[in-house]
């Protein structure tokens, strides 16, 4: 599983299991933080159709840590305030960059919570649909 979809499954769940992974490493091996996780600020890059041009939209507030882990350095990074998740993304990332054999056995958890991301949007859509108003049916 790519870094990109891994990370956007653990955000978008419910952090538990990103805490247990986590939990996992740091009971096995040692962890060291590199930075802390502190807040910052970053550009939010768009792309603007008409021109297919560049732009920054703005800023978004982000959580930021780094861990190292077997002589690999792990980031985590996300949108919003959140240090406990954002320590738990990096040491998995860590994990996975130093490619302990805990990491390969990740990948079956990482499927099931993305199951479950997708049928509470579907369900989230649904529950949108049943508010959804027909006009063709109402008079005038």
């Amino acid at each position: 599983m790519k870094r990109r979809k891994r990370t956007e499954i653990l955000i978008q769940g419910d952090g538990s299991l990103a805490k247990a992974l986590a939990v996992s490493i740091t009971q096995k091996y040692e962890c060291r933080e590199v930075s802390v996780p502190e807040q910052g600020m970053i550009m939010v890059k768009m792309r603007e159709s008409a021109k297919n041009s560049l732009f920054y939209m703005g800023e978004v507030l982000i959580t930021e840590a780094k861990v190292e882990i077997s002589g690999k350095i792990g980031t985590g990074l996300l949108v919003g305030m959140d240090e406990q998740r954002a320590t738990h993304l990096a040491i998995i990332d860590a994990a996975y960059k130093a490619q302990l054999p805990e990491a390969a056995d990740w990948e079956h958890q990482l499927l099931e919570e993305e199951k479950k991301i997708r049928m509470a949007k579907a369900q989230q859509q649904a529950e949108l649909f049943e508010t959804k108003v027909s006009f063709e049916t109402m008079e005038v």
